[in-house]
């Protein structure tokens, strides 16, 4: 298969994940550029974390490693309050341990000359949940804003611009995304769809056919954006009949139609899943035949069993507070509704944004689905998954770069992002 690149940020679940998502900048924007940020790959005498419970002077805290970590804060240990994305201590508030709450995002520097069992804070530098709640919401807000998600139709590294078809069909155009030296540019990992796992990568690690997600300032009639940011991913596109479910693992297996392999796909509570109603799936694969929503060009068009392009949302990937655009509001009536065939004026891509969520249990034993995952020979992970699409697999290329479009843009997962 074709390889492309998204989070489901890009965070968040349903219609504003992303998928790049994603939210999802909850890591990635409250605290890479922090005091914080250093502490991942500081030494045990320090760590970071959200506190889930007080007893006492005592914290329990879930570090983003995993692990439950017990502090005693005494009376003489320095705690500090700062803002999300605050990069140094200049304009940090004293607290008093009283102002602590579960939830919090916490960094726990420990006193080495402390004695006794439990481990004791010199200092505690913390920035409150409902501001980390606030700086994900106008996050999620500017992504939706001045968010572009799409494919990638090519790359220049030596003037940093990347030219991104987003859109099928009468929705389709390119659009130059300009990364200047200021630009963050991330790429997810090949094992994870959640925009906080995204890592800064160079531009030349993009490729023709990636998905990708920017945000920055767009021109008067957006085909030029100057990007803020950047997050591309590597994901496959799978189309195939469903052998089993394992309902209790939280996967099911699928006979990918391209190689007729079984390939183990895992849902996890990142992944947006959708059921295409019986005539909306016959008039977007009526439309899609038709060349209404075909293909606009670039890797997608040219692997007709389906590229591997991916979504987040975190995401990310969509809108959600990472990367990842909400679904798109407007246009389809007709179209949306299962109208005449190739006929109103609906977005294919806001079709599926519109159809019915489903769960793993609503899946059944040798029907066809289409999905968005991350690579992998035989175990994936599910970005988007669609249902009801068999009379889709009569239009596979065009299908897939829909779905991919999709994910991209119109719900990403990436930007899944969590505490």
């Amino acid at each position: 298969m074709n390889r492309r690149v998204t989070d489901k940020d890009m965070t968040t679940r349903g219609e504003v994940r992303l998928q790049w998502a994603l939210a999802a900048i909850l890591l990635a924007i409250a605290w890479v550029a922090s005091p914080l940020a250093n502490a991942q790959a500081a030494p045990a005498s320090r760590f970071v974390g959200s506190i889930t419970a007080i007893n006492g002077t005592t914290l329990t805290v879930k570090t983003d490693a995993g692990e439950l970590r017990q502090v005693e804060v005494p009376s003489e240990a320095s705690l500090k309050r700062i803002a999300p994305g605050q990069k140094d201590l200049s304009t940090a508030s004293t607290v008093e341990f009283g102002s602590l709450a579960v939830g919090d995002r916490v960094l726990v520097k420990i006193d080495p000359s402390a004695t006794g069992t439990t481990p004791q804070a010199a200092q505690i530098i913390a920035i409150k949940q409902e501001d980390v709640a606030q700086k994900q919401q106008r996050d999620r807000e500017d992504w939706q804003r001045r968010g572009v998600g799409g494919l990638v139709k090519s790359v220049d590294a030596s003037t940093g611009v990347i030219l991104l078809t987003t859109g099928v069909g009468e929705t389709s155009k390119t659009i130059a995304i300009k990364a200047t030296r200021s630009t963050i540019l991330k790429r997810y990992s090949p094992q994870s769809v959640r925009f906080d796992d995204a890592q800064p990568a160079p531009i030349d690690a993009i490729h023709q056919g990636d998905q990708l997600r920017a945000r920055g300032d767009k021109n008067a009639n957006g085909t030029e954006i100057i990007a803020d940011e950047v997050v591309s991913g590597s994901f496959r596109n799978i189309a195939g009949t469903i052998s089993s479910i394992d309902t209790s693992a939280s996967t099911l297996v699928v006979k990918d139609l391209a190689t007729k392999k079984m390939v183990t796909i895992k849902i996890t509570s990142d992944a947006q899943m959708k059921r295409l109603p019986e005539r909306m799936a016959q008039n977007l694969a009526a439309r899609l035949k038709a060349g209404v929503g075909a293909p606009s060009g670039g890797a997608a068009s040219q692997n007709p069993a389906g590229g591997a392009p991916g979504g987040q949302q975190h995401s990310w990937g969509g809108g959600s507070g990472g990367p990842g655009s909400g679904p798109g509001t407007g246009a389809g009536n007709a179209s949306s509704q299962g109208g005449a065939p190739g006929g109103g004026s609906g977005d294919p891509q806001q079709m599926l944004s519109r159809a019915p969520t489903i769960a793993l249990t609503d899946l059944q034993k040798g029907e066809a689905v289409m999905l968005v995952a991350t690579e992998g020979a035989s175990d994936v992970t599910a970005v988007t998954l669609l249902a009801g699409v068999e009379p889709l697999l009569q239009a596979p290329a065009a299908s897939q770069n829909l779905l991919s479009n999709w994910s991209m843009g119109g719900g990403g997962s990436e930007g899944g992002g969590s505490q």
